[in-house]
Parts: structure tokens; C-alpha cells; sequence
């Protein structure tokens, strides 16, 4: 707990989510107190721990509502200092399954309308996260950075280079947009996620004890979800004027993986996994990346904790032990399929 943050109110939309309910927590540990406003699509368990916590609230709401956010505010609690807004349909695979139609009103619209009201209620800063999907292929010799051209192989991109547009034409706004293109997330949280690539992998490889890899020679990058939170509270505390209206890459080099290097960090710790590689194509999503972290470093002094062997190691522990006990269930993902 800080003094900086003591009182401080932050409202999170998508509050029980992979990565929103995992900030709650964190949150509230440094002494904010916190708002969560979720439609719980996916259940509301994962919130379930902070319930009783003086400083934590919930409103179940849907964000495309027109007053869904200022419905939220309690008269008796301070307003708050800031908006997360990790509320949507997050991912290639679900809004591939909802349609365009459905994905650009929760992705963009929804975006807008949440930013709308946060400005009419004066709140001095908003934080979002799209993805790092949004570039056009790179490589390592030439990473890409937040300068690189933007060229979206799926619909979720599409819709996230919709928000970053909006939310940029916003910058002189009264209530501050910093946006952050997020790696891919894997690891535990307290709503648990497995279509998420590695963490796919550990649960099939433990289960099946064989991997079907796709795009072999594909390289993404990966950041744990712990360091993920780490980075959104930098942006949360940095100064207005470093942070307004800026896009940061969210990640470390380190992260920038190939599949088969995760391949290889999985099967040493479980050996006897069979691997099947097969070359396919299919419309959308079709990334192969090496990203440019140094702005984030450069601007928030941001730097990962986690490997994905932590990752690795902490979702087969969760399983083994039972903690998890059926990955396969339907509220473990946004979609129900994934493509390896």
C-alpha cells in the first residue's frame, strides 16, 4: 500500500475477466479502491475473493448500454481518477464466432460509449488494451515498434485499430487515453483462461499427452499476466504528460517466441509428449511477429518478471493438483474453438 494510492478510486470494466479480475486484486493490495463492471459473459467466481474487501465494489453491467458506466457511480464514494477498460470480445477466435456486426458494437462502439461518460463525468484518465496483432508481419532483424505500419490479418485486430483510432483523435481530451498493445498473455489468474496458446499447450500436452502444432516456423511474443497488471499500474501512475495519448507496447523482448520454443520449455517438464507438426493455412490470424518493447522501457521503466517457464510451471501445477479441475469447461474461453 502507498500513499499515492490510498483513496484513489479505479473503475475496470471487463473486471472478471482473464486479466481484469487479476488487476482487482492487485489494485486493491496497493491501496485503491476499486469498481469492477462486468456482464459476466464467462460467470463472476473470479471475483468472488474480493467481495468482502472494504474498498471493492461490483456493478453487473453491459457496456453498450448508454449509461451502463454512469449507472456505476456510487454518490458516496469518491469519483473515480480513472477508467481500465478491458471490457469486449477479446481474441481472433470470439469475434471471429459472434461476427463483425456483433464484435465492432462491443469492441469500438462500446469503447466509445464507456469513454463518452467517463469524460461527462470528469474522470481524468482512461486506459485500454488492444493487441499487438494490429502490425503487419516483422522480423527479428526489424522488429516491429508503435511507429510500424499496421496491417490487421482478423477481425479482433480490425476492431482494436478501431479503438486505437478513436481513442488517438482523443488525446486532447480533458480525460487523458494511453493505450497499451498487449503480447499475447498466458499464466494463471483468477479467472483462468485456455485458449491462450500456452496454456493450451501445458493442458493438452498433460492431457493428451500429444501436441498438434500449426505454423511451425511462427514466431509471436508472450507476456506473463502478472506483468501485464505491472504494466497497466505504470501507466495508471506515470504523469499525464508522459502518458496522454500514448500507444506502448506491452511485453519484453524476451517474449518474442517461436512455437517451437514453446514446444521445447513444455516438454521438459513432460517429457513423453508426443509432437505432430501440419502445415495449414486459414483466413485470419495468420501472424508471424518479433516486437519492439524499447518505448515501454524508455517511457515507464518497465521491465517483465516472468519467463514462460514460470508460466509453464504454475498452469501444470494448477492442474496436477486439481486446483483447475476441468480446463476443457467452456468458461476456461472466450470462443469455443482455438487454433493451434
Amino acid at each position: 500500500m502507498t500513499e499515492e494510492s490510498i483513496g484513489k478510486h479505479i473503475l475496470i470494466t471487463g473486471g472478471a475477466g482473464y486479466l481484469g479480475s487479476l488487476l482487482c486484486g492487485h489494485l486493491l493490495r496497493l491501496g485503491y479502491m476499486v469498481t469492477a463492471v462486468d456482464d459476466l459473459l464467462y460467470g463472476g467466481e473470479s471475483l468472488l475473493a474480493y467481495f468482502s474487501h472494504p474498498s471493492f465494489a461490483f456493478v453487473k453491467a453491459n457496456i453498450c448500454e448508454p449509461r451502463a458506466i454512469k449507472n456505476t457511480i456510487d454518490s458516496q464514494k469518491p469519483r473515480p481518477a480513472a477508467v481500465i477498460h478491458l471490457a469486449g470480445i477479446i481474441g481472433f477466435p470470439a469475434c471471429q464466432a459472434v461476427g463483425r456486426q456483433v464484435a465492432w458494437r462491443y469492441n469500438v462502439e462500446g469503447t466509445q460509449r464507456v469513454f463518452e461518460q467517463a469524460l461527462d463525468l470528469g474522470i481524468e484518465r482512461f486506459i485500454t488494451a488492444t493487441t499487438y496483432s494490429n502490425y503487419a508481419t516483422s522480423h527479428e532483424d526489424a522488429p516491429a515498434n508503435e511507429e510500424s505500419a499496421l496491417n490487421p490479418q482478423s477481425l479482433y485486430a480490425e476492431t482494436m485499430i478501431g479503438v486505437e483510432k478513436y481513442l488517438i483523435a482523443q488525446r486532447d481530451s480533458p480525460c487523458a487515453p494511453l493505450i497499451f498493445r498487449m503480447a499475447h498473455l498466458y499464466g494463471l489468474s483468477p479467472r483462468p483462461r485456455f485458449d491462450l496458446i500456452i496454456n493450451q499447450f501445458v493442458w493438452e500436452a498433460y492431457s493428451k499427452r500429444e501436441l498438434l502444432i500449426y505454423q511451425r516456423g511462427y514466431s509471436r511474443s508472450f507476456v506473463h499476466v502478472q506483468d501485464a497488471v505491472r504494466g497497466i499500474v505504470l501507466g495508471l501512475r506515470a504523469d499525464e504528460d508522459i502518458m496522454r495519448g500514448q500507444i506502448l507496447n506491452l511485453g519484453s523482448s524476451s517474449g518474442n517466441l517461436s512455437k517451437a520454443k514453446i514446444v521445447e520449455s513444455i516438454l521438459k517438464r513432460l517429457p513423453e509428449t508426443t509432437v505432430l507438426y501440419k502445415d495449414l493455412t486459414f483466413g485470419g490470424d495468420m501472424r508471424d511477429f518479433h516486437i519492439s518493447y524499447q518505448k515501454i522501457r524508455e517511457t515507464l521503466g518497465f521491465e517483465t518478471v516472468y519467463t514462460i517457464e514460470d508460466g509453464i510451471k504454475e498452469v501444470l501445477n494448477a492442474i496436477r493438483i486439481g486446483i483447475i479441475d476441468n480446463p476443457n469447461d467452456q468458461r476456461y474461453r472466450n470462443a469455443r474453438f482455438i487454433v493451434s
